[in-house]
């Protein structure tokens, strides 16, 4: 697969893809303003439509908002240039079922589109990243394959913060709001700073042979090293750090978040604060769990015509393993 277009709006993200991708097209306007024909002719949409307002974290206020409402913009883009295939991704609170509705307007909208809808909730760690991180994963193919997309097989053996990160253990700068310190390895800051309540009410230590918790999209609620003790519970929904080790309690670096995200070292991130570094890592998808699903695709749709002329049937939803939904 070639990526012959891409769409970002957030301003903070336009040099870190333009000095990773530069040979490929960034159209830096909202989606809302974003006009079909202005695409190259494509075979795929993939997208992350905004996933703040269906987040555990957040306010959940899902198709209520306007970023949720997003997700209809992506559906006219799709609508419009009619790809073989596209797949979307979102966090695991859009199938609360207080989303129920909302979620199942959506697929349905893709039905009619003419797309054979597959969707379910994967967790990145069975597919090769060093992380527990879960994910709705929405694929569809256009009903002349006659096909539906089923996810790749699992990893027998699941990836750890020690596969990851052992070798950065001990060359990380600490940031001021800024890099100040330049590290040997590009990114290698971490957030300083204090810990909320929130964030001490529960452990936020995985260790050197466990996966990471969930890479989030900010540096202050940034998984902590490896390399200090689990946090002790001294209340109900309240944790303290081990006393004598406090020194050990750091956050990860932005390049440690991405070496957990599976992202390669020469993908630099390019910021000035680094709160916007730990905010592109952990928006990303996981870089091999991404992989993963692109070559299943590729594989079922090797040879299968991409032709635009063809009679666009409604589709069927099915969930990852299960029969037809609806």
């Amino acid at each position: 697969m070639r990526i012959v277009w891409a769409n970002e709006y957030d301003r903070s993200i336009w040099a870190t893809f333009e000095s990773n991708f530069p040979t490929t097209e960034l159209d830096k306007r909202s989606i809302v303003d974003i006009d079909a024909n202005d695409l190259p002719d494509i075979e795929g949409l993939i997208g992350g439509p905004p996933c703040q307002s269906w987040s555990e974290a957040g306010a959940r206020r899902g198709i209520k908002d306007s970023r949720g409402q997003l997700f209809f913009e992506y559906e006219r883009i799709l609508a419009e240039t009619d790809p073989l295939f596209f797949l979307a991704e979102n966090v695991s609170g859009i199938l609360f079922p207080k989303n129920q509705k909302a979620f199942g307007n959506i697929l349905e909208g893709f039905c009619k589109l003419g797309y054979n809808v597959s969707y379910g909730l994967l967790n990145a760690n069975d597919y090769g990243v060093p992380q527990d991180r879960e994910r709705v994963i929405v694929v569809g193919y256009r009903t002349d394959t006659k096909m539906h997309f089923e996810p790749p097989n699992r990893v027998t053996e699941r990836p750890t913060l020690k596969d990851a990160i052992w070798d950065l253990r001990r060359s990380a700068k600490p940031a001021y709001n800024g890099p100040k310190a330049e590290p040997e390895i590009v990114n290698h800051h971490y957030l300083t700073g204090g810990f909320s309540t929130i964030y001490m009410s529960r452990n936020r230590v995985r260790q050197w042979h466990q996966p990471s918790f969930t890479i989030q999209a900010g540096g202050r609620h940034a998984p902590l090293h490896p390399q200090a003790p689990v946090m002790e519970l001294v209340a109900p929904d309240v944790r303290q750090f081990v006393p004598g080790a406090e020194h050990l309690y750091r956050r990860l670096t932005v390049r440690e978040c991405a070496r957990v995200q599976t992202f390669p070292d020469d993908f630099t991130f390019v910021y000035r604060n680094v709160n916007d570094g730990y905010k592109m890592v952990g928006n990303a998808v996981p870089v091999e769990f991404a992989r993963r699903l692109a070559s299943t695709i590729a594989r079922d749709l090797s040879g299968v015509s991409s032709r635009r002329r063809h009679k666009r049937l409604r589709g069927t939803v099915r969930q990852f393993g299960d029969n037809t939904l609806f």
